[in-house]
């Protein structure tokens, strides 16, 4: 059983004429197993209806929980008000909790200087092995145990939503402690049950390139663009405030290619450079700030450095996407190749070389991608006699979590329902979130004839 978290600290605040946020703060263990190596803080907001008058805090209404579990990893949450689908959760009856999973947000930051105060990179790396979804889950727990101390003992249960990785954190609550569940949510996130990342990317690449294909097939024109866009940054050194600007860092703008509106978002900035180096023979300011903005590593290394970890229990990652990008020569930027192919949401050894942040933690890294001794995130036969009811949003053109492999893990839950649908892509939740919501929502209800 895992204890309760300790709050700490508390604030409330109100979102005009719509929410009341607490701001939340709770002391945890670093490592479950050995509480006494130390504690991490993590912070939440709670979000519910705000009333008019406004209750005092010691007379709210003990409301069901529904926790949301960001996607990432590494990612933190967002204030409540820029969330769609609140409104609609709220006026489910629920009361919502956002929590920034350790190390995101400001649940003690991992960053290369917050990690360097762990020692040198093999202490590091033993570290950072506390920050995946099996830790993550008992979190949640602790901080469940916590927050509904007060109520009646059989409403203690809550709800979880998990967006992509958030789902991936969903099924690993439902292998470890589902008996604090009272339903599960997941949009976008049936994780692959492998044992490691190779199959993973194998499917992924393949869906890269055929986002590749509408890419090119929509902008025909950015075949030349991108090919002169890549040479100019082969023949000059262009500096950006988190690194350098490389050719890879360019095809790394693929992992836009599957959200809504991701193409016309690379498109737009091929067009700015191309614009640039036909004016001025060099990217203006404005354009490599735009690019920069799109990477992100430096401020959550988390999702560069346990990205491939999350798919491994009792394998090494061996720097998967890395070796399989190698193997195919699409992927190849040189003078040969008719176009250049974007990749998508994989992690690579020449980031650790572009990125500042990055490559302060670059051993590290290392260590990590060579780790064999990951413990098993899903039990396959608790999943197999799973009661928790789970609703499951799953996008066939997903091109971050392959809908064959969902569709084998959703099999592989007992009970699980899926809304399944080819119009909406890995952020339906924030891009059409009052259609998702409906819909998992009609799963919930048993609507759907």
């Amino acid at each position: 059983m895992t204890m309760a978290a300790k709050l700490i600290d508390r604030k409330f605040h109100n979102v005009p004429g719509r929410l009341r946020v607490a701001e939340l703060l709770f002391d945890v263990p670093v490592n479950y197993n050995k509480p006494s190596d130390g504690n991490l803080k993590l912070f939440a907001r709670s979000v519910r209806r705000l009333e008019t008058p406004v209750e005092p805090a010691k007379g709210e209404k003990q409301l069901p929980w529904l926790v949301y579990l960001q996607g990432g990893p590494g990612m933190g949450c967002r204030p409540p008000q820029e969330y769609g689908w609140v409104g609609t959760a709220l006026d489910k009856g629920y009361q919502v909790l956002f929590l920034d999973q350790r190390g995101t947000g400001m649940s003690s930051t991992i960053t290369a200087g917050t990690l360097a105060l762990q020692g040198n990179a093999v202490k590091q790396a033993e570290y950072l092995k506390q920050f995946r979804a099996d830790n993550i889950v008992r979190d949640c727990e602790a901080v469940r145990r916590c927050l509904t101390t007060d109520y009646p003992e059989d409403q203690r249960k809550w709800s979880i939503i998990g967006q992509s990785f958030g789902g991936f954190c969903a099924v690993t609550y439902l292998s470890l402690f589902p008996e604090g569940l009272t339903e599960a949510f997941i949009c976008g996130g049936l994780p692959p049950l492998v044992d490691g990342p190779d199959p993973v990317y194998q499917r992924t690449y393949e869906k890269v390139i055929e986002r590749n294909d509408a890419y090119y097939n929509k902008f025909p024109e950015d075949v030349d663009r991108v090919k002169r866009l890549v040479q100019y940054l082969k023949d000059n050194h262009v500096t950006v405030s988190s690194g350098v600007l490389t050719p890879e860092r360019v095809q790394q703008l693929g992992i836009m290619f599957g959200m809504h509106g991701g193409l016309d978002a690379v498109h737009d900035l091929v067009l700015r450079a191309s614009n640039d180096l036909d004016i001025f023979g060099f990217l203006t300011h404005p354009t490599v700030t735009a690019f920069d903005s799109y990477g992100g590593f430096d401020s959550n290394i988390i999702y560069a450095i346990l990205h491939e970890a999350i798919y491994c229990q009792g394998q090494s990652s061996n720097w998967s996407a890395d070796r399989l990008r190698s193997a195919d020569a699409q992927f190849n930027i040189d003078d040969e190749q008719t176009r250049i192919l974007f990749t998508g949401e994989m992690i690579f050894k020449d980031m650790f070389e572009s990125y500042d942040e990055l490559k302060q933690v670059k051993e590290t890294a290392e260590i990590l991608a060579s780790t064999a001794e990951w413990p098993k995130l899903y039990d396959g036969a608790q999943l197999a006699k799973n009661e928790v009811p789970v609703y499951a949003a799953t996008y066939v053109e997903d091109m971050y979590v392959h809908f064959d492999l969902a569709s084998k893990t959703a099999a592989k839950i007992k009970g699980a329902k899926q809304f399944v649908t080819n119009v909406m892509y890995h952020n339906a939740i924030r891009s059409k979130s009052d259609e998702l919501m409906q819909q998992l929502f009609a799963l919930r209800d048993d609507t759907i004839d």
